[in-house]
């Protein structure tokens, strides 16, 4: 109480009002203290990203959409100057799947990729399961097995053109010299194919010999080491521990392979441009040759099967993906 200086009491002092009521969470006092740096981090991280969008967008984005867009228009070189192109829907692609062509550029498709694919992961998975046995000039036997990975495509090519040519290639020559008549490799319809086949195995075996060795460094030796123990011989040891455990690698290396094969296009046009006839054309050589290979070129039926080749990757892309998520839960 407050005593009266004339006597009496007085009322008691007001005492100071302290406001108690709960304020909302992310009030603006409180927001601008919480999300500046959460901000500032976002910008940052955008500005890191940005780069990326912007190539993904310019190669790749926008492409598959001039892509596509050439495919559902009547592109002919005026209108493909011009803009001016009229909507045609899914002609272009009833005109690519019933012309002639399609079977057997699809059968080749089929072949080339199946038969390179193979034989490059099985050649490479042997020879990284040899060089990881670390011997003397292992290093140097290996980094000589990447040359054909880091030559030019166009030199490699040409290359192959040169040892498969009918009259001085090195290849009949060496037929010669073991009795067996000359085969026209490049000339032939019954050998052209199988030409360019080789050439793309002698080609991809790097990229998995370099996949598969790394995928091997990260297999424990301990594991070698015990199964060697109870009595495991090698061919038991790569059964029971090497393939199981470089199943995952395997996977990306097998779906990266037929990715690049599927759109192999300048060897085979190096070596045979798809003939003689059809006889080693792929759709992507087809593709090439509709939209570029002729003095009145065909743009959308070009685009057409260039679709067809993305869903067709895009397909596997995606099996890939569902059969990854199967095995993680």
């Amino acid at each position: 109480m407050n005593l009266r200086v004339g006597g009496g009491l007085s009322r008691p002092a007001a005492e100071p009002q302290i406001d108690t009521a709960p304020r909302p969470f992310g009030s603006l006092s409180q927001r601008g203290v919480r999300t500046g740096p959460a901000l500032r981090s976002r910008l940052t991280a955008l500005a890191f990203v940005a780069p990326l969008l912007v190539y993904l967008a310019a190669f790749y984005a926008y492409p598959l959409y001039r892509n596509l867009d050439l495919s559902l228009r009547d592109y002919t070189v005026r209108s493909f100057v011009q803009g001016d192109a009229p909507y045609s829907g899914w002609r272009n692609f009833s005109t690519v799947l019933h012309d002639p062509t399609f079977g057997p550029a699809m059968r080749h498709t089929v072949i080339f990729t199946f038969v390179s694919i193979v034989f490059q992961y099985v050649i490479g998975l042997a020879l990284a399961v040899f060089f990881n046995r670390h011997f003397r000039l292992a290093s140097t036997l290996r980094a000589l097995f990447l040359i054909p990975w880091l030559l030019p495509l166009i030199v490699s090519a040409s290359t192959w053109s040169w040892m498969f040519n009918s009259e001085s290639g090195v290849v009949n020559y060496g037929l010669h010299l073991v009795g067996v008549d000359p085969v026209g490799w490049l000339t032939s319809p019954d050998w052209a194919l199988v030409s360019v086949i080789v050439a793309n195995i002698w080609i991809g075996i790097p990229f998995n010999l370099v996949i598969l060795y790394s995928g091997l460094q990260n297999i424990p030796a301990e594991l070698y080491e015990a199964a060697a123990l109870d009595g495991a011989g090698g061919w038991q040891q790569f059964r029971r521990i090497t393939f199981p455990l470089l199943r995952p690698v395997s996977a990306i290396t097998v779906l990266l392979g037929l990715v690049y094969t599927l759109k192999v296009f300048d060897l085979i046009w190096i070596m045979t441009k798809g003939g003689p006839g059809d006889s080693s054309s792929t759709l992507a050589t087809w593709s090439y040759q509709l939209g570029f290979g002729t003095l009145l070129p065909k743009f959308g039926p070009g685009a057409a099967v260039g679709n067809i080749l993305i869903l067709i990757a895009l397909v596997f892309g995606l099996l890939y993906i569902r059969v990854q998520r199967r095995r993680e839960t």
